[in-house]
């Protein structure tokens, strides 16, 4: 679903920079999330023989990595028109059912505002 309302600015800096990690890398998808404290972590598609993480779980990763305990928002730069399950239960995992799951087009346009969603 799409929401008419203007984006909050910082949701809107998270889409930027998923872009920018898209366009930068050449890879599929760029993502971005942001944790509880505000910082950013931004990241591509990982797809090496042995490891293949979509953009969205590899900033998940990130962040877990880098110490975050909990999500406030979570973006995705994609030619999907939704995040895939697989994405939105990472950022569930770290973020909680209610964190929000904005899903872009190449050129930056939202395409949908989803919760991460319950466990299923």
């Amino acid at each position: 679903m799409t929401d008419s309302a203007p984006l909050d600015p910082e949701d809107r800096k998270i889409i930027t920079l998923a872009r920018s990690a898209r366009a930068r890398n050449g890879v599929p998808e760029g993502a971005a999330v942001r944790d509880e404290t505000g910082r950013t972590y931004v990241a591509g598609t990982v797809a090496l023989d042995s490891l293949k993480l979509s953009a969205l779980q590899t900033a998940v990763a990130m962040a877990v990595a880098s110490g975050a305990t909990s999500l406030e928002a979570a973006a995705v730069v994609t030619d999907a028109e939704q995040a895939a399950d697989a994405d939105r239960a990472a950022v569930r995992d770290l973020g909680g059912p209610d964190t929000p799951v904005l899903v872009a087009a190449p050129d930056g346009t939202l395409r949908a505002s989803t919760p991460a969603g319950p466990s299923v």
